[in-house]
């Protein structure tokens, strides 16, 4: 199938909603719908949506996902702050940019350690906590221009970093500019997104929405950087969010290249990461395990089980949209979000209640759509073990823990 100038369609995800556009009780009106397609280009190392949601529609004042809600996260973006403050901010009054700062829970840190920063978030609500937590931000998308007004307010930067954020954004060659103009000479542009290489490999389709233009690779990166006088310098496979790598991108000869680039550009290789053939079988798995979960909710349900879900992430609306799993098969989702809590779920409608709530009598299956966070949650959930209740998984294929 054709898509956009020089790619073409390998996973059509059908139409979608806005991932996190969380419905009032009662909605009935009419949903913003895009469709869902990733596609490759036929000769450069590139993965992507085909369609591009405006950024307003999904970044706002409502913007309902918040960095800290998690435990494990917290651990783990205060761990990115103190590498910074020990390797990178620590000349004559250093700076760090972070494109997408949500609720400050990394620049957080960095402020209490008097470390002059700046975050950059579009999404009024998560920017006001961030405020309140000490961190100074800038509402605003980051682009070329947007970086330009920084330099002439704050003098360069020596680090831009980004969280899960590169991968929203369609128009990379403004932001590359953009940290061009930015960054001190040997300065460098860090970001961590998920990564195409565990997509593939665990089939985890729900990777796949409208906030995720790009799925980046270390070969897609080197091709990406390159034309703005940039070169990939490092490499870092994260295990959160399902599986992520952490970039490190210098002006070409400001810093040597580490082994590790090499290594996961040839591993990419060796799986014929962006050939036609190795996604085209990703996209069959991926067809397989929609059909597989609602099989097994139904026969649950057949059954007489008492079926719920755990997580209202954004990822979970590609799931439930794709596969047509509604309140008939999950009839409420668990979330610990109080911006979700009390609503419906996006294009199929489930209601979403409490975390707090999950207790006994406990439902018997419950489908966990934050699998990313599955250690933490079966942790925080010990009693649900106890009382017989299961887990049910679907990635990398259905499969009750």
């Amino acid at each position: 199938m054709s898509g956009p100038d020089g790619f073409e369609i390998v996973l059509d995800l059908g139409m979608q909603p806005l991932s996190d556009s969380f419905l009032p009780p009662g909605h009935d009106g009419a949903e913003y719908t895009y469709p869902l397609r990733v596609v490759r280009h036929t000769e450069h190392p590139l993965v992507r949506l085909d369609t591009v949601v405006p950024r307003e529609k999904m970044f706002h004042d409502e913007y309902p996902y918040h960095s800290s809600t998690s435990t494990r996260m917290q651990e783990h973006f205060s761990a990115v702050a103190d590498r910074f403050l020990r390797d990178e901010l620590t000349g004559d009054d250093p700076f760090i940019v972070e494109i997408g700062s949500n609720d400050g829970i990394m620049l957080s840190r960095v402020a209490d350690a008097g470390r002059r920063h700046l975050g950059v978030d579009p999404a009024g609500g998560v920017g006001d906590i961030a405020r309140e937590r000490g961190v100074r931000v800038r509402a605003a998308f980051f682009d070329e221009q947007c970086a330009r007004e920084i330099r002439a307010e704050d003098g360069p930067a020596d680090v831009v970093y980004a969280a899960n954020t590169m991968c929203h954004i369609p128009y990379l060659d403004s932001i590359l500019r953009g940290v061009d103009a930015l960054l001190t000479r040997d300065g460098i542009l860090v970001f961590e997104d998920p990564y195409l290489g565990d997509i593939v490999e665990r089939a985890s389709f729900d990777q796949i929405y409208d906030e995720h233009f790009h799925f980046f690779s270390a070969t897609s990166v080197q091709h990406i950087v390159a034309p703005h006088g940039f070169e990939l310098v490092d490499v870092e496979r994260l295990g959160v969010h399902g599986g992520e790598v952490r970039y490190t991108v210098a002006r070409r000869g400001a810093r040597p290249v580490g082994h590790a680039v090499a290594e996961l550009v040839a591993h990419e290789q060796a799986m014929d990461l962006h050939g036609r053939a190795t996604l085209e079988g990703f996209a069959a798995r991926v067809r397989t395990n929609a059909t597989d979960l609602v099989r097994t909710l139904t026969d649950l349900r057949a059954e007489g089980k008492r079926i719920a879900g755990f997580g209202a992430t954004a990822k979970s609306a590609t799931v439930t949209n794709y596969a047509g799993i509604g309140p008939d098969l999950v009839p409420v989702i668990y979330d610990s979000t109080p911006a979700k809590q009390g609503r419906l779920s996006p294009g199929a409608h489930i209601p979403i209640a409490p975390s707090s709530e999950f207790r006994a009598p406990y439902p018997d299956y419950t489908l966990l759509f934050a699998w990313n966070h599955a250690e933490e949650i079966m942790e925080q959930e010990v009693a649900y073990r106890e009382s017989g209740g299961r887990w049910l998984v679907y990635v990398p294929d259905v499969h009750v823990v």
